[in-house]
């Protein structure tokens, strides 16, 4: 399940929608709006034509590209005052103000080279960039968030990348053969142990945090930087705004979702505060369209925000975010072990997210940046038996059905500081090193009785180097060591990366790196000496890049050690590897006004861990995967379609049990699921209400209603073998965003698909 959180959603059903498509049909084919040829030339200091030079208007669809003489031209459907960017891999961009009247405008650029940082060969390890100012740019936040079967959640979209898994039935980032818990996300540097909200048993949630709260986006699949931790697969660093462009506010309304935000930018435009606030009821949605299990408690989503931020001098920004968000929900299902009764689970969610940087430049070489978070989150679990008429059951029962009825609260504390300081050599090498502090304690209490605590005081100290021989050589060398109260242990991870230039456009590149994680609390909580996890990777690169094409190929080999086991005694002596090709391919110049990308993934991955008796592939990975998004701009109408289709073939399912004769786990049953096909639809239109700029929003999910199988439940005896489905096999909504000050149109289609 989605937990759609949207500055203004009216979700309505499949035939309501028909009729709301069709009006907005008409009114876009009248759409009357100024056409305004815009043409140029693109050059650069030395009067030299640059061809493929990107020219559009900021924040909107309308631009082309240069021609082989640096010329362009097109037609501009905005009116009054806008800005042209003009920008070409390996120069800075060019922005100029130009004001729209139906009158034909000129509009010539002249780039600077940047050959220092341009024409260097890239170190970016397993890493795929998402950021506006990042030269290795693969996704903008843009497309991130404007991917069809992402509803506007930071995760989902990048599972169009290679090396992720499509698990439904889960919100975390499964990659290369890991599972949920070994991908971590980093704000501003700082560790976030609560990325998701809290989840029912085998329905998705979805992430906490608004994808405009962040510039800079770097997902690694592998071999990410020394100045990270605690995460065995990948890591998702993540970078928040600075000071926004005006003050803004906006108010959203609907049957669903009520909600606010203001956003105020000082006069000397040297600092800025703001604040959100929301709430999200999905009743009315599912009484239009049914799920499968029985809510009787419909999820609610309700968020608050504040944040605070501060030039503290011309290379100094001091920025705080505080937030605050819960949700509930309450659902029924028919009990596996005896057919006559009711599984009743519901979920109260609370947590408290904070997080303040400083960033300055102490020296004319030297940079400071550091950090300090603190996270609290608390769930509130109840599961209970209950008869035909959703009653308790009373009596006695037998011991694998009286096991269902308890109550579980968790509270999760986790404080963090951290600094790193960067030394800028000759050229862009560079020299950081650093420190971190965590303090956490996990606490569980389990029918108002037991209770059981976890505290952790945990330290690492980490170093690394940015050398760049030549611009065609470079090397990434880093090293980190960690020690963990909790564990009483150390462990000292080296990381390298060597990245050599092709030519202008392509490189190779070789990662190697240790990465280390601390077991699970609930292992912990019975066996408090287990080792750290350990995985080792190995990945060699081949990327090319231009300004509209990028391919990059990937082979990658992962050994997993000291996974942990349980039994009749939790150890840490599981093993396992995942090895694997993976490949991207994104093209923004073949078809005219299209943008799409594919991408392909092959996996083999087994492991010997927690109750498999022997090393066996992992129910969250299928051996192939693969996913094509297509986007179609239509400037004229002021609109944008987009398709998303995903593909997985069958994950693997065990039924497990253990054999007290002969003191081992057995596999009873296994076998595969369906193959994974979702296809997933968007559309948006820009248009103004009144002095309100507007955007509507239709999307679907699942477009062909194809069956989705994410795995098997099986009953105590193991005679009853049920499928784990999704809620239901939609996800429909039609919504509109409005807002004032600004021309945020573009921001709320991200933040509504």
């Amino acid at each position: 399940m989605v937990y759609k959180i949207n500055y203004f959603t009216f979700v309505l059903s499949i035939e309501i929608m028909k009729g709301v498509l069709m009006f907005l049909g008409v009114m876009m084919a009248v759409l009357g709006a100024a056409q305004t040829p815009i043409t140029g030339r693109v050059l650069d200091k030395k009067s030299r034509p640059i061809v493929g030079a990107s020219i559009g208007i900021k924040d909107g669809y309308d631009g082309t590209t240069s021609d082989s003489l640096g010329r362009f031209k097109f037609i501009c459907y905005d009116k009054d005052s806008q800005t042209v960017v003009i920008s070409a891999m390996g120069y800075k961009s060019l922005e100029q103000k130009i004001f729209l009247s139906g009158n034909p405008i000129e509009v010539n650029g002249m780039l600077k080279e940047e050959p220092n940082e341009l024409a260097a060969v890239i170190i970016t390890a397993g890493s795929f960039e998402a950021s506006d100012e990042k030269k290795t740019t693969v996704l903008k936040p843009l497309d991130i968030v404007t991917t069809a079967s992402a509803n506007a959640d930071v995760a989902a979209a990048l599972r169009t990348l290679p090396g992720t898994q499509q698990v439904g039935e889960s919100a975390e980032l499964f990659v290369r053969g890991g599972a949920g818990y070994e991908t971590r996300q980093f704000i501003d540097g700082t560790t976030v142990a609560n990325p998701f909200f809290g989840q029912a048993p085998d329905i998705a949630s979805r992430g906490r945090f608004s994808p405009f709260l962040f510039k800079g986006t770097v997902f690694s699949t592998g071999g990410y930087s020394a100045l990270y931790g605690q995460a065995l697969s990948s890591a998702l660093i993540l970078e928040s705004i600075d000071l926004p462009e005006q003050t803004t506010a906006s108010a959203n309304v609907s049957g669903l979702f009520v909600g606010g935000q203001y956003q105020h930018l000082a006069k000397d435009k040297k600092s800025s505060w703001g604040a959100s606030g929301g709430y999200t009821n999905l009743g009315v949605y599912f009484k239009l369209i049914k799920q499968r299990p029985d809510f009787f408690d419909a999820p609610k989503v309700y968020n608050a925000d504040v944040n605070f931020r501060k030039k503290t001098s011309k290379t100094g920004m001091l920025k705080f975010y505080g937030a605050y968000a819960g949700n509930k929900l309450g659902l029924r299902n028919p009990d596996i072990d005896d057919a006559s009764l009711k599984n009743s689970f519901s979920l109260n969610n609370h947590n408290l997210y904070t997080n303040m940087s400083y960033k300055e430049r102490l020296a004319n070489r030297l940079k400071l940046n550091a950090g300090f978070s603190v996270s609290l989150n608390k769930d509130d679990l109840f599961q209970q038996l209950q008869n035909q008429d959703n009653k308790p059951v009373t009596g006695t029962l037998p011991q694998e059905l009286a096991a269902k009825n308890f109550g579980v609260k968790n509270t999760n504390l986790l404080a963090q500081m951290r600094a790193v300081l960067e030394y800028k050599l000759r050229g862009l090498s560079a020299v950081r090193g650093g420190a971190e502090y965590w303090y956490s304690s996990d606490e569980v209490r389990f029918n108002n009785r037991f209770t059981n605590t976890l505290n952790d005081n945990f330290a690492s100290v980490f170093a690394e180097a940015d050398l760049y021989v030549t611009n065609d050589l470079a090397a990434k060398l880093g090293a980190r060591a960690e020690h963990s109260s909790l564990l009483s242990q150390w462990n000292m991870a080296p990381r390298m990366s060597l990245a050599y230039k092709l030519n202008k456009r392509s490189q190779i590149s070789a990662d190697y790196g240790i990465f280390y994680q601390k077991p699970l609390n609930q292992y912990l909580i019975f066996k408090r000496d287990l080792p750290y996890m350990q995985a080792n990777h190995y990945i060699l690169t081949f990327q090319k890049m231009t300004v509209l094409n990028t391919f990059r190929a990937q082979v990658f080999n992962k050994d997993y050690r000291q996974l942990t086991r349980f039994g009749p005694d939790t150890t840490g002596g599981g093993r396992g590897y995942a090895r694997g090709v993976e490949f991207f391919w994104r093209d923004k110049k073949s078809l005219k006004d299209f943008d799409y990308w594919i991408t392909y993934s092959f996996l083999d991955t087994k492991r010997q861990y927690l109750n498999f008796p022997y090393e066996m592939t992992p129910n969250f990975a299928a051996k192939h995967t693969a996913n094509v998004v297509i986007k179609r701009y239509f400037t004229k109408l002021k609109t944008q379609l987009n398709l998303n289709y995903q593909f997985a073939t069958g994950r693997p399912y065990y039924n497990i049990r253990y054999n007290s004769s002969q003191s081992k786990w057995m596999v009873e049953d296994e076998g595969r699921t369906i193959s994974f096909n979702n296809l997933s639809f968007s559309a948006n239109y820009l248009t103004t209400v009144g002095k309100a700029f507007t955007v509507f929003v239709f999307s679907i999910t699942n477009v062909l209603n194809t069956k989705q199988v994410f795995g098997y439940n099986y009953s105590f005896d193991g005679q009853v073998k049920q499928p784990i489905l999704p809620p239901a096999r939609q996800f429909v909504f039609v919504g509109a965003f409005l807002s004032w000050g600004q021309d945020r149109r573009q921001d709320a289609i991200n933040n509504n698909l």
